[in-house]
Formats: C-alpha cells, sequence, structure tokens
C-alpha cells in the first residue's frame, strides 16, 4: 500500500511521525473557526442576537472547536482507508448526512415521530446544537454541554488511536 500524498518527503524530516496529521487537524480546526466567526456574524446581520454574553459566545465556540477537533479524527480514519478523495468524501457524506438531519439542529425534537425522538434524543449533533444554542441565547445547556464533552471524549478516544494506527501503517 502506498503512503499518503506528500508523507514520503516528510520522513526525510526531523519531525514527530504524528505531525502532519496534527498539522493538518490545526488547519482545520482554524477553518472551522472562521466558517463558526462567519455564520454567527451573517446570523448577526440577519437578527440574530448573542444574548448569553462574551462567556456564552466564547464558551460556545470552545465547545465546537473541542467537537470539531474529536470528529476530525474519523476523517483521519476514512482518508487513511480510503483510497481516493472521491471515496472519502462518499464515506463521510453516509455517515455525516444521517447524523445532522436527524437530530434537533433543524427542526425541534417535540415535532418528529416517537420512534425517531428516541434517537435524536441520544445523537450527539442534538446534544452539541442544544449546547450551543443554549450558550448563545443564554439558556440553561448544562446537560447537552457534558453530554457534548462526552460525545467528544468518545469519539476521540475511539477514532484518534484508529487513525493514527491507519496512519503509521501506511506511513
Amino acid at each position: 500500500m502506498l503512503p499518503p500524498p506528500g508523507v514520503d518527503r516528510l520522513r526525510s524530516l526531523p519531525i514527530a511521525r504524528g505531525a502532519p496529521l496534527y498539522g493538518r487537524i490545526t488547519a482545520d480546526l482554524a477553518k472551522q473557526l472562521w466558517a463558526m466567526l462567519l455564520m454567527i456574524g451573517l446570523g448577526t446581520l440577519l437578527g440574530f442576537e448573542v444574548t448569553g454574553g462574551a462567556a456564552g459566545f466564547f464558551g460556545g465556540l470552545l465547545l465546537l472547536l473541542v467537537f470539531a477537533a474529536a470528529v476530525a479524527w474519523t476523517a483521519v480514519l476514512i482518508g487513511m482507508l480510503a483510497g481516493d478523495a472521491e471515496k472519502v468524501q462518499v464515506f463521510a457524506f453516509t455517515l455525516i448526512f444521517p447524523i445532522t438531519f436527524t437530530s434537533s439542529a433543524f427542526v425541534e425534537v417535540d415535532t418528529m415521530p416517537g420512534w425517531l425522538q428516541a434517537w435524536v434524543n441520544v445523537n450527539p449533533v442534538t446534544h452539541l446544537s442544544d449546547a450551543f444554542r443554549g450558550l448563545l441565547l443564554g439558556t440553561p445547556a448544562g446537560e447537552a454541554i457534558m453530554w457534548s464533552l462526552v460525545w467528544a471524549a468518545g469519539i476521540a478516544l475511539v477514532f484518534m488511536p484508529l487513525g493514527m494506527r491507519a496512519y503509521r501503517s501506511r506511513a
């Protein structure tokens, strides 16, 4: 199996083996932060008010970045296992689409059928969106924040070692 593109030239440099992955994840987090700030800025221009204060605003950004860092390891694993960019996109879409659209991010849970509510109530995106919404609006979000952090830790604990193992086996 061939190493990922660009890894051959990195082997000769005096850097840690995982440095390219950590660098990529750091760059992805910077991109995510920019996207979050842009989304909140556009929302503010359209009339959204951040009533949670500075603590809620920065707490929400930090929570989203922590969750994004955990989920980035799933992308690392998919990228290492898939042969090309097209397969990565298909796998990622297959995972992200149902999780995102069966959450409370777009629709209130009470309006969904009962069988779907059971899944939505344990969906990590539901907890994350409820926590972020609560932090920005200054409403109680303690339980949603806790579950978001639990999901982020669980995702990172599972996918970080798997992603690093897949990377090391290909590099």
